[in-house]
């Protein structure tokens, strides 16, 4: 009897402990929560102070430029208004000189009889004044300064050029994390050909030659990059000029490469992300769902950008060209590691037979 009594305390006491254990692992759970919840607040507040500051510099550089704006349209305005205050005064000389002609023709004609010695001396004084005032109002005399103007008009397309060389910032932030990306031939499928160095693949409408390898893809055109990365953010280009149909992204080694699994095709799984482009439609893509783009319809970039960032788990399709948002899904957290991966289409009834080209991130093409 007693043994059991013992046995039944023991019992308990194991179970008073694990409770214990467990409230005190709920204690620390709620702390962590805590934490967290004060480090969002945290993080939103110099995010928020951070999006102020750079938006009153903005604020400050459109106010440099109005002014300057003001300054050199006011100067012009100043350079006009005289230049048509000279105008006003010559056509006055001349309606003048046309008035006092008309009473001198009147006089003529009412003296008749004035000797002829008079009226050629009246003649000649009447000439000299006509010829001085036609001199001193020869339209001819009276110039804008157009060198002036042309140096302003250069100055100002060298701001603009120099403007543009330095927004967006987002374009230079993003050149800073630019990947060396090199495309793998073993993952290609069979009808794309990959370029010697791996920076470019072409649609090719028969199968090429090349030897079967577990990690070729054999149903999706697709190819992925040599190296993947697990840290850290990345950004890509890649040329897209000319083409009507592609898709590029990013996806994890795991991505199903063989049969008709719908999940080898790029966004259609869990394991990646895409952008899609067909025919002037814009669709992004991942685990299978589908996010229509219907803002973007119609327009074509030259260049497409991935941005990746790893600890934020942030995957961004851009237009590169003028650094246009596409889509950008927020992933939370990577769990293994990330290859960028490219599908160039088929050729889309003749229209769609151009490389796409991966780029030099780095030195992205200016900013239209």
């Amino acid at each position: 009897m007693s043994s059991k009594v013992g046995g039944k305390a023991s019992h308990e006491e194991v179970l008073l402990k694990h409770q214990q254990h467990l409230q005190r692992q709920r204690d620390g759970i709620a702390f962590r929560m805590k934490k967290l919840a004060a480090k969002q607040a945290e993080i939103t507040k110099k995010t928020n102070a951070v999006k102020e500051k750079i938006r009153k510099k903005y604020e400050d550089m459109k106010r440099v430029l109005d002014e300057d704006l003001k300054i050199t349209l006011t100067q012009l305005d100043t350079e006009y208004e005289a230049t048509e205050k000279l105008m006003e005064d010559r056509i006055e000389d001349c309606y003048h000189l046309t008035q006092e002609l008309d009473q001198e023709l009147s006089n003529i004609s009412a003296q008749v009889k004035t000797e002829e010695i008079q009226i050629q001396r009246l003649f000649a004084l009447s000439e000299t004044r006509i010829s001085e005032t036609l001199k001193r109002t020869d339209p001819n005399t009276i110039q804008m300064d157009e060198f002036k103007h042309e140096q302003l008009l250069s100055l100002t397309i060298n701001l603009l050029l120099f403007i543009r060389s330095q927004v967006p910032v987002t374009k230079k932030l993003l050149q800073t994390y630019a990947a060396n990306v090199v495309l793998d031939a073993e993952t290609a499928h069979p009808k794309l050909i990959i370029s010697p160095n791996g920076d470019s693949v072409t649609y090719a409408d028969t199968w090429q030659d090349v030897p079967e390898t577990l990690s070729r893809f054999d149903t999706t055109l697709n190819v992925i990059s040599q190296q993947g990365f697990s840290e850290g953010r990345q950004y890509w280009e890649v040329d897209v000029s000319g083409k009507t149909y592609w898709e590029l992204g990013l996806t994890y080694p795991s991505i199903p490469r063989k049969g008709n699994e719908e999940d080898s095709w790029l966004g259609r799984g869990k394991e990646s992300w895409c952008v899609e482009y067909f025919n002037g439609d814009y669709t992004a893509w991942h685990g299978g769902v589908q996010h229509e783009l219907p803002l973007l319809a119609g327009r074509q970039f030259t260049r497409i950008g991935v941005y990746c960032s790893f600890p934020g788990g942030l995957v961004c399709f851009i237009g590169a060209d003028t650094v246009t948002p596409l889509h950008c899904f927020c992933a939370g957290t990577f769990t293994d590691t990330l290859h960028q991966a490219v599908c160039p289409g088929h050729d889309n009834e003749g229209t769609n037979w151009k490389s796409i080209k991966v780029c030099d991130a780095s030195r992205s093409a200016p900013v239209l």
